[in-house]
C-alpha cells in the first residue's frame, strides 16, 4: 500500500517550503520514499509503483540509474568476460562498445532506465536513419542496445527489455543480405593471375639479391590455392587463417573446422556453435594441399596451412592490400572481398544441388534463417516451376 503525505519545512535562510512524499513497501518488503514537489506528481508515481508492485515488475534502481549507467554495466561485464577468454573477443568488445557509446549513449544515454519504453528505442531509430547512419549499422545498434537492456535484465536494474523486438525496417531491398558471387569466369581469371603473381623487388636490389628474391617468392607463392580452397570450402577468412595442418585430413579428404583468429592475432571458438564443423574437400584440392604441405617449409601438424612469411598467421588486412587486390588488378577483374569466395563456394554447392539444410550445415550458418535470407534466391526454380505445370495440368487439363 502507498501513501501520500505533505512536508512541510523552513529552510536556513527561514523560507518556507513544502512538497509531497510517496511512501510505499516494494514485494521484498523493502520502504521506499520519493519527493515530489507537486501532489498531481506524487498520485501518478503512486499508480505507476503500485502496478508494478502488483505485476512484478518494480525495479527500484530503475528510477535513478540511466541508460548510460547500463551501457557502463554491461561493457565492465564484456570486459571481465573478454579477460577470462568468455567468447567475447578483442574485435567484438571493440565493436560493440563503439556501437553502445557512438549511437546510443550520445542519444538517450541520460534517459533513466524506468522512462524506458519500446517508443524510445524506435525513435531512435529513426534519429539514426535521419543522420545516415546506414541500416546494417542501425540493426546492429539495436541488437547492441537490446543485449545490454537483457543484462540490466538480469542485474534487476529494469524489469524487461523494451528493445526485444523492435524491428528496424528499411526500404523494399534496403539492406538485403541477398548476395551475387563472382562468376566461374571471373574466379579463373583471378586464379590463373594469382598463379602468376610475382611481387616487386624492394628498390636498390642488385641482380643477384633480386633473383634470390625471386626465387623465395615463387617458392611462397601459394596464393592460387589460398584462392581455390576458400572458393571450395566457403571458410571464412578468419577460419583459413587459423587452421593448421592438423586440422585437415587430406587422406579423408575433409577439415575440420573449430578455431578462427580476429584481426587483434587472438585466436578463439568459431562464430558460433554450429561453425564448429567438417567440410568435405575434392579430391584435386586435397592432392594440390598435399604436395603443397611437402614443399612447405612449414609443414608440421601444428604449422599453419596457410602462413605468413616467417611460418606466422596471415595478417587478413595486410594479405588483401599487399597481395590479393595486386592480384585482382593483374587479373583485371571487378574489385572483389575475400568473403566474396566464400559466397561463390555456396552456390557452387547449391547448383550442384545440395539441399538448404545440407548448405547451412557447410556454411556454418547458426540459424537456417541466415542461409535463406542470403542465398535462397539461389536455389533453382526449374523443380518449382514443373511442380507448377503439373499442379495446372491437373487444376485446368492443360
Amino acid at each position: 500500500m502507498a501513501t501520500i503525505t505533505k512536508r512541510r519545512w523552513t529552510t536556513s535562510k527561514g523560507e518556507e517550503r513544502e512538497a509531497w512524499t510517496l511512501a510505499y513497501t516494494d514485494r521484498s518488503g523493502k520502504r521506499h520514499k520519493e519527493q515530489f514537489p507537486k501532489k498531481r506528481e506524487a498520485e501518478a508515481r503512486r499508480v505507476e509503483v503500485e502496478g508494478q508492485i502488483s505485476t512484478g515488475a518494480f525495479r527500484a534502481e530503475a528510477a535513478t540509474k540511466t541508460v548510460k549507467e547500463a551501457i557502463d554495466a554491461y561493457v565492465i561485464h564484456l570486459e571481465k568476460r573478454h579477460g577470462r577468454g568468455e567468447q567475447v573477443t578483442t574485435m567484438y568488445l571493440r565493436n560493440t562498445k563503439g556501437q553502445l557509446r557512438t549511437h546510443v549513449e550520445t542519444e538517450i544515454g541520460d534517459t533513466k532506465l524506468a522512462e524506458l519504453t519500446a517508443r524510445t528505442v524506435t525513435d531512435l531509430v529513426d534519429r539514426l536513419k535521419d543522420n545516415g547512419v546506414g541500416l546494417p549499422t542501425v540493426r546492429r545498434v539495436i541488437g547492441a542496445l537490446s543485449r545490454t537492456l537483457q543484462f540490466a535484465v538480469g542485474q534487476d536494474l529494469v524489469a524487461s527489455n523494451v528493445a526485444k523486438g523492435v524491428r528496424v525496417l528499411g526500404k523494399r531491398g534496403e539492406g538485403s543480405e541477398k548476395v551475387v558471387p563472382p562468376s566461374k569466369a571471373v574466379l579463373a581469371k583471378v586464379i590463373k593471375a594469382a598463379a602468376e603473381y610475382m611481387p616487386d623487388a624492394p628498390r636498390g636490389f642488385g641482380p643477384e639479391a633480386e633473383a634470390r628474391f625471386r626465387k623465395r617468392a615463387a617458392e611462397a607463392n601459394d596464393y592460387a590455392l589460398r584462392i581455390k580452397f576458400a572458393a571450395a570450402t566457403g571458410l571464412r577468412a578468419s577460419e583459413q587463417w587459423a587452421l593448421r595442418w592438423k586440422h585437415l585430413d587430406l587422406s579423408g579428404r575433409s577439415v575440420t573446422v573449430e578455431t578462427r583468429l580476429d584481426a587483434f592475432g587472438e585466436f578463439d571458438t568459431t562464430k558460433s556453435g554450429a561453425g564448429r564443423r567438417t567440410v568435405p574437400l575434392s579430391q584435386a584440392l586435397s592432392d594440390e594441399l598435399a604436395a603443397r604441405r611437402k614443399v612447405s617449409k612449414f609443414n608440421g601438424d601444428d604449422d599453419f596451412v596457410f602462413p605468413d612469411s616467417n611460418g606466422g598467421f596471415t595478417r587478413h588486412t595486410q594479405f588483401m592490400t599487399r597481395r590479393f587486390k595486386p592480384i585482382l588488378a593483374k587479373a583485371e577483374a571487378p574489385a572483389l572481398g575475400w568473403h566474396a569466395l566464400r559466397h561463390f563456394a555456396v552456390s557452387t554447392w547449391i547448383e550442384a544441388g545440395l539441399q538448404p539444410k545440407a548448405v547451412q550445415t557447410l556454411a556454418g550458418h547458426a540459424t537456417f534463417q541466415i542461409t535463406m535470407s542470403r542465398y535462397g534466391h539461389m536455389f533453382p526454380s526449374d523443380d518449382h516451376g514443373a511442380a507448377m505445370d503439373k499442379i495446372a495440368s491437373q487444376l485446368y487439363g492443360i
